[in-house]
């Protein structure tokens, strides 16, 4: 049970009903967005235990709403109208310096290390939060693609739904060129190698979230090309062709080269000791985004060199 206090707003049952503009979004990613300041946990707890319902019957967390499904969201208590906490200077000037490209339709961060992507799960403020929260005009800014926390690099968000619906079909058919650096554990054999291995998502006894290789999981494929050897550890590309969760770090891991300064996937001796050489967190960072945006027929190229810290660390390993 949700308790109201003086500074929360508590909605009656609504029944929303959905038109073209929301057809084929995510059910659990159409409820934050409707939903704006209620945990995200919460939204996953109400899809579970079946409080909200389309069409009078339960649903997935996955289901993609039609047009006409009708939405049934319960009775909830949301923080009233300018009594959420609001993100610190720095975090928004993190942000706010963080922009490498911005149109009438999108923008591109190069996003810090550490800033998860959105809210929830012990983070009050992700980046579509800080970007609200620095454009409070812009009503409609939304994530087009996930980075984990760790991980740096282009992040895109669009401006609009319209434009927003456009550039998930973009990523449906593999027409966003994503390009990563990973610094790996090991001398890669070859130059170039492409994993192709499912991978599902499980909960550990703690209950967080992570992924592993499943003959029954969800297709995943990665293309991994050599970029520089450091004898026992090797700078790789890796372009995704799907976009799974954690899916460069499982499927580097999976084949015997963790990403170094993986907590997760990684070899926990091998992490304390490059800790002490100057690596301190993931070495993986998302160094380019090319595609065309079919609404405008501009190619759109935007890349992110690699952070201060993941740079310097590679300069320790050439000298």
């Amino acid at each position: 049970m949700i308790e109201l206090s003086e500074n929360t707003t508590r909605h009656p049952v609504r029944l929303l009903t959905i038109d073209s503009g929301h057809a084929g979004q995510r059910i659990d990613n159409f409820l934050m967005t409707t939903l704006k300041g209620v945990p995200k946990s919460l939204v996953y707890r109400l899809l579970r235990t079946g409080q909200v319902r389309v069409n009078k019957g339960r649903i997935k967390q996955t289901y993609r709403l039609q047009i006409n499904d009708i939405i049934r969201v319960p009775p909830i208590s949301v923080p009233a109208e300018g009594a959420q906490e609001t993100p610190s200077k720095g975090l928004c000037n993190a942000i706010r310096e963080s922009i490498i490209f911005e149109s009438d339709k999108l923008i591109i961060l190069d996003k810090p290390s550490g800033i998860a992507v959105h809210g929830g799960s012990g983070v009050q403020h992700g980046v579509i939060e800080i970007m609200r929260a620095i454009r409070p005009g812009e009503k409609g800014i939304e994530l087009v693609h996930r980075l984990d926390r760790q991980t740096s690099g282009c992040l895109l968000l669009a401006k609009n739904r319209s434009v927003l619906l456009e550039l998930h079909e973009l990523l449906r058919e593999n027409m966003i060129d994503k390009r990563y650096y990973a610094l790996v554990q090991g001398d890669w054999e070859g130059e170039a190698r492409t994993v192709d291995l499912p991978i599902a998502k499980e909960r550990t006894d703690s209950g967080t979230r992570i992924v592993r290789v499943d003959a029954d999981g969800q297709p995943s494929i990665t293309h991994f090309s050599v970029v520089r050897r450091f004898g026992e550890m090797t700078l790789l590309e890796a372009k995704p062709l799907t976009g799974r969760m954690h899916q460069i770090r499982v499927h580097a891991a999976h084949i015997g080269h963790p990403i170094l300064g993986d907590e997760v996937y990684g070899k926990r001796i091998l992490n304390r000791q490059l800790k002490k050489q100057g690596l301190k967190r993931l070495f993986l960072h998302a160094h380019a985004l090319n595609f065309m945006l079919p609404s405008s027929m501009k190619k759109i190229s935007v890349s992110a060199p690699l952070s201060p810290e993941l740079g310097a660390f590679i300069n320790s390993l050439e000298n």
